[in-house]
């Protein structure tokens, strides 16, 4: 069964960290794109990074510059985003992404999608 699970979110504090995985299986994580989104209540998912396989470079919206992190672990099939330094806007439900385009633009279609895991900022 081809599906991305994740894990990681929770209740963080204002400045805390927290680090959210994505487990694929039924697909070599290896061979494709990767992408996190959010979606806060009463607003549009967004882009929060992205790494494309055509060229390997991370991206990420401006809010989050310098304090996410995006990477993957090929022998594990697993990928990641590291949050720090966090802030109450950072709060909303996190989605990761995969897709076989080799696109460097984070948005448009992608093949997989993870499951949802909350994130909530608050002291």
């Amino acid at each position: 069964q081809v599906q991305l699970v994740e894990s990681g979110g929770g209740l963080v504090q204002p400045g805390g960290s927290l680090r959210l995985s994505c487990a694929a299986s039924g697909f070599t994580l290896d061979y494709y794109s990767i992408g996190w989104f959010r979606q806060a209540p009463g607003k549009e998912r967004e882009v929060v990074s992205c790494v494309s396989n055509s060229d390997g470079i991370a991206r990420y919206r401006d809010s989050v510059k310098g304090r996410f992190t995006i990477s993957r672990d090929n022998a594990k099939n697993t990928f990641y985003l590291q949050m720090n330094s966090l802030k109450p806007e950072d709060t909303a439900v996190y989605y990761c992404a995969a897709r076989s385009s080799i696109s460097i633009r984070c948005t448009g279609d992608y093949d997989y999608w993870g499951q949802g895991t909350q994130v909530t900022v608050s002291s």
